[in-house]
């Protein structure tokens, strides 16, 4: 999630928002929750867990059609 708001963070283009799925039930069913952090990317990429920013930078331009 860290990495997310970075890239957030550097680029008007790009988003990040943080949900405590206690609080959000439907969103943690939608996006099945198992465990933190998850990150969705275009609602087409999961990645499950903390990842190194080299791989994470590739799943995101991988779901954007730039890879």
């Amino acid at each position: 999630m860290r990495l997310a708001h970075q890239m957030a963070i550097e680029n008007d283009w790009n988003s990040a928002d943080a949900v405590e799925v206690t609080e959000f039930p439907h969103l943690g069913q939608k996006y099945m929750v198992m465990g933190v952090p998850k990150t969705m990317i275009n609602e087409k990429v999961s990645v499950d867990g903390a990842m190194p920013e080299g791989p994470f930078v590739q799943q995101v331009l991988g779901a954007v059609g730039k890879a």
